[in-house]
């Protein structure tokens, strides 16, 4: 059987895609170390607000992984034309919803700031309102490049993305020597910084598009004619996938929110471990990408049996890439630790933090995580919500409440609740993907 990816052209996807998430997480924790010189509270501020933050960019990557589904399966098909126009109709798509999200995101910036993150120190709560009001300007920059990445990846030239993020970090790490260091604007010079590297990406990246020679390209227009029919195959795709991972940081922020009642060194912990916990599920989250992109495909050529095959082999790379990311960020955070120059109560209960994650990543991560993005890319995108969003709210919100209250763990109680949440899921995932139920769901008409 002549299969329709190579292991070259799987190296050449992945491997792209591993170095740009390091290069992007590798500068946030530049990045947190730059703001954190400033003192505790205004890295604590930003961590917070970047929380929100998070949210909107993976509500952007949903619309931009729909866009990529659709584009995969029309390319799977051999129907480029339908491909392009969905191309297209993403990227105008997104930056108009952008524009709405932000305005309502200035007119409830203050509710958030004042009842969302629970009781925080003033300090803290100036820190965040200085870096809140001025990065919520880069909106639809980044629903622009996110859109475009998606795009990029579905032709299988993810290097186009690694470099345009090596850039963006540049500028962004640039950014913040100057304002942070030379203008001495705190919190407020790294949202500066921030708002400059996104729209330098998001203008590249709409450039790069125009070329007429790729596979998938943009129409060198200004006039929009929304596509009811395409506009709704993406968000048959992107509504789920946004709902269930705006909901997923939405809980993420509820639970920022339980462990900012635990004190500044809490919150300081928290940020310093997401940082590091985030360098460890990258090769995961490198694989859900490449698995929207190689599912897709293979759906659109109505090909189960390779379907199934690169499932397999997906998921069984991420279990051994991530084992020894996990284990090599364990070990490593003694050395790590003293650049946050924290006190030993943060230390102690970063460590805490890490330990869970670490050893629930290794054991079940790729299975809970990893799969649904097959099934999303097959189609099946409303049990994956569905099941998610339960999961997250039920298991991993009510453990943590139990846990980190009840139980008397304090704030590492909320990371204890992880592996509880992914544990089910990869349970119900599993069955789901072993039963075939997430056959015959594909989003174009064949």
């Amino acid at each position: 059987m002549k299969r329709l990816f190579s292991k070259k052209d799987l190296v050449k996807l992945f491997i792209p895609l591993v170095i740009e998430l390091l290069l992007n997480l590798m500068v946030g924790m530049i990045d947190s170390v730059m703001v954190a010189s400033v003192g505790e509270s205004a890295m604590s501020g930003v961590s917070l607000v970047d929380t929100v933050m998070q949210l909107l960019i993976f509500v952007f990557s949903a619309f931009g992984t729909g866009g990529a589904v659709v584009c995969g399966q029309y390319l799977g098909a051999k129907e480029k034309e339908n491909a392009c126009r969905t191309t297209s109709q993403l990227l105008w798509f997104s930056w108009i919803v952008s524009m709405i999200v932000t305005g309502i995101m200035y007119m409830i910036r203050g509710l958030i700031l004042n009842h969302l993150f629970g009781s925080i120190t003033v300090q803290v709560s100036y820190n965040a309102n200085r870096y809140f009001l001025i990065v919520l300007l880069s909106i639809p920059a980044i629903s622009i490049f996110e859109s475009g990445a998606a795009i990029f990846r579905t032709m299988g030239n993810s290097r186009i993305t690694m470099y345009l993020s090596f850039l963006m970090n540049l500028v962004n790490v640039t950014g913040n020597a100057i304002f942070i260091y030379g203008c001495g604007l705190g919190s407020a010079g790294a949202a500066i910084a921030t708002v400059a590297a996104r729209y330098v990406a998001a203008v590249l990246i709409l450039v790069l598009l125009l070329n007429e020679k790729l596979d998938l390209h943009l129409q060198k227009t200004l006039r929009y004619r929304p596509d009811g029919a395409l506009i709704r195959k993406i968000l048959y795709i992107g509504v789920p996938n946004g709902v269930e991972n705006g909901l997923f940081q939405l809980g993420k922020v509820v639970l920022v929110s339980l462990v900012s009642g635990f004190g500044t060194s809490a919150i300081a912990a928290n940020s310093i471990c997401h940082t590091m916990t985030s360098i460890q599920v990258i090769p995961g989250v490198a694989m859900q990408t490449v698995a929207t992109t190689v599912i897709a495909r293979c759906v659109g050529a109505e090909d189960e049996q390779q379907t199934r095959y690169y499932n397999r082999l997906l998921i069984g790379v991420t279990y051994a890439v991530m084992a020894v990311f996990c284990l090599i960020l364990w070990f490593g955070l003694a050395v790590i630790l003293p650049w946050y120059h924290v006190i030993e109560e943060t230390a102690l209960l970063t460590r805490q933090m890490l330990m869970f994650h670490t050893f629930g990543a290794i054991l079940v991560w790729p299975v809970a995580f990893v799969l649904p993005a097959s099934m999303r890319a097959a189609g099946d995108v409303k049990f994956a919500m569905v099941m998610s969003i339960i999961s997250m709210w039920v298991f991993r919100i009510l453990s943590a409440y139990l846990l980190a209250n009840h139980f008397g763990m304090g704030a590492p109680g909320v990371w204890a609740a992880m592996p509880v949440d992914w544990a089910f899921r990869a349970i119900v995932f599993g069955e789901r993907w072993l039963s075939g139920k997430w056959k015959g769901k594909s989003v174009i008409d064949k």
